[in-house]
């Protein structure tokens, strides 16, 4: 199951390393492309700048980002009878719920970004920056982050 290999790595990145900030992409929902198709991919994070400025390095560099909700009630529907926690929330909110999942864990204080780039990494026709195909979604948003975040 992927989300837990994704919450392993997180957990050891944090653990290892003590980042300020956790940027993830996962193809991890087809949840997602139901909800969005090829035009988008899914934008979770628990910070609103580093919301917004992944949003717009996307923008400036062909990566398109829709920003999905987190909340409680999302997180409600991991609620397990019988274990600590479910890794699937039900039929509803699909692509929300497993972000609510990998968001259990990220640390406190920890910023933190979950991109569900299932719908955007093979393209049929050429769009506006890839061809028929790979796309390579992600590589030219997370240059562009860390051009206008880290060098710039």
């Amino acid at each position: 199951e992927g989300r837990l290999v994704l919450c392993d790595a997180l957990t050891w990145a944090q653990h290892s390393y003590k980042p300020d900030t956790i940027i993830d992409l996962a193809t991890l929902t087809g949840a997602m492309i139901v909800a969005l198709g090829h035009e988008y991919a899914g934008l979770f994070s628990n910070d609103d700048m580093l919301a917004e400025q992944l949003t717009a390095a996307g923008q400036k560099a062909g990566d398109p980002l829709w920003r999905f909700p987190l909340g409680e009630a999302y997180d409600k529907l991991l609620d397990s009878p019988i274990a600590d926690i479910k890794n699937i929330g039900g039929r509803f909110a699909g692509s929300i719920t497993a972000a609510q999942f990998i968001k259990r864990f990220v640390e406190d204080g920890v910023k933190w970004a979950h991109l569900d780039i299932a719908g955007m990494v093979w393209a049929e026709k050429p769009g506006a920056v890839w061809d028929r195909g790979a796309t390579g979604y992600g590589v030219r948003l997370l240059d562009r982050f860390i051009a206008d975040t880290l060098e710039g």
